[in-house]
């Protein structure tokens, strides 16, 4: 094998040695020991456990004065008299559209979904919608409550 000496730096093969000193030893630094890491522990707080916010009802019932309501809304909105086919005014403009689904929503607890304004075309629309009843009952509630035959039972517990 051939042999190179240059300012006393030898190279045989693929291990270089400075005067008679390894590569690693003679560059690479001191290694230390890595200290155990001792984890600190924190005392636990005794506070109240977080609990879960009571389910929100999405009952609704209409109330019978609904009609009154709406057309009180829309000439505090219009500002002039209302025409006999009230009920037909178009919700066109979006302003009037968002202010009276804003009241209404606020004074009777129960605001049109996302996926239903677009239907809201006319003050008619907006009537139908919250004319009809909004129950918060699951299908097996319905089913329990209807009257099953004596061999059907829905038990609750698993």
């Amino acid at each position: 094998m051939a042999a190179l000496y240059v300012y006393g730096v030898v190279g045989r093969g693929f291990t270089w040695m400075f005067s008679g000193t390894m590569r690693r030893k003679f560059w690479s630094r001191p290694r230390k020991e890595k200290e155990p890491v001792v984890a600190e522990t924190e005392e636990v707080k005794e506070g109240p456990a977080l609990v879960c916010p009571p389910l929100r009802s999405r009952t609704y019932v209409p109330p019978e004065d609904l009609p009154s309501r709406v057309q009180s809304r829309i000439r505090e909105l219009s500002g002039s008299s209302l025409p006999s086919n009230w009920q037909d005014i178009s919700l066109e403009d979006c302003h009037m559209k968002f202010s009276l689904l804003a009241h209404i929503a606020n004074d009777l607890g129960h605001a049109v979904p996302n996926s239903r304004l677009h239907q809201m075309r006319t003050v008619r629309d907006v009537l139908d919608f919250y004319n009809i009843p909004v129950q918060d009952r699951s299908k097996f509630d319905e089913l329990n409550a209807s009257g099953l035959p004596p061999n059907l039972k829905i038990s609750w517990s698993y």
